[in-house]
C-alpha cells in the first residue's frame, strides 16, 4: 500500500489499516520557557468523550528539561492513598499523567510520568510492543528509581476552596538523549491524561485525555499528539 493511501485512510475517525490503528491526532507548538508556553486543555472523557472536569497542561522547555504544569479544575475529591510512595500504583487513585516520546512515530517505548495530589510521582519507561496494549503482547515497565537525582521533580499545590490542584514538573531532556541546549526544533509524541475518583466510587474511575482513546486504555500510542519545540 502506498504512503499516500495510508495517509488518506488515517484521516478522520479511527480506522484499521493492515492491522494497525490509525487515529487523527492534535498538535501543539511549545516554545522555550523564557519566551512563553504552549497550552492544551481538555474536558472529554475516555472512551465515550462525555463531559469531564476541565484539565490544562502548559508545556515549555529550557536548556535541560521539559517543563509541564498540570492544572486540575473542578476537583472535589483530591483523593490519594497517603501510604503510597514513589513508583507505587498511584494510578489507582487521582493522578495527572504525561506519556512522552522523542520522535514522530507511534512509539513502542515511551516515558510514563504521573503525579498525585499529594505530590507522589510515578516514572517509568514503558515497552508496549503492540502500541495498543494488546492482551497478546507484552507491556513491560522499567522504573526510574532515583527521579530526584535524575532531575525529575514535581511541586504540587492544592486549593480546595477553588477546587483546583496544580503540579509543576520538570523532566530531563537527557532521558530522551537530547543534549543540553538542543531541544529547539525537536519533535515529540505526547498524550496527557487525568483520572478522577472518590472514596465512594473507588476503584471505578472517570478517565480524561487530551486526545481520548477509543477504549478505557491510555496505552494506545497512535493517539499520541504531535508536539513541536519551537
Amino acid at each position: 500500500m502506498s504512503r499516500s493511501v495510508n495517509m488518506k485512510l488515517c484521516l478522520g475517525s479511527l480506522l484499521t489499516v493492515a492491522g494497525a490503528v490509525c487515529a487523527s491526532v492534535p498538535s501543539l507548538e511549545a516554545p522555550a520557557c523564557s519566551v512563553g508556553k504552549g497550552t492544551i486543555q481538555y474536558n472529554k472523557s475516555v472512551p465515550d468523550q462525555a463531559d469531564f472536569p476541565k484539565t490544562q497542561v502548559d508545556v515549555c522547555y529550557d536548556d535541560t528539561s521539559i517543563h509541564l504544569v498540570f492544572t486540575a479544575f473542578e476537583e472535589t475529591n483530591f483523593y490519594f492513598n497517603g501510604s503510597q510512595t514513589t513508583n507505587d500504583a498511584i494510578w489507582a487513585y487521582e493522578v495527572m499523567e504525561a506519556f512522552i516520546h522523542h520522535g514522530t512515530n507511534d512509539p513502542k517505548t515511551y516515558l510514563e510520568f504521573e503525579v498525585s495530589p499529594n505530590n507522589v510521582t510515578f516514572q517509568a519507561w514503558i515497552y508496549n510492543k503492540s502500541k495498543v496494549r494488546a492482551t497478546s503482547a507484552p507491556l513491560d515497565t522499567s522504573f526510574l528509581t532515583q527521579p530526584l537525582a535524575d532531575g525529575l521533580t514535581a511541586e504540587t499545590t492544592l486549593d480546595k476552596e477553588a477546587q483546583t490542584w496544580v503540579s509543576a514538573t520538570k523532566i530531563p531532556l537527557g532521558l530522551f538523549n537530547v543534549d543540553d541546549g538542543q531541544a529547539k526544533g525537536t519533535s515529540w509524541r505526547m498524550n496527557f491524561f487525568r483520572t478522577v475518583v472518590s472514596p465512594d466510587t473507588f476503584p471505578d474511575q472517570l478517565l480524561g485525555a487530551w486526545n481520548p482513546t477509543n477504549e478505557s486504555n491510555f496505552h494506545m500510542t497512535p493517539f499520541f499528539g504531535n508536539v513541536k519545540f519551537i
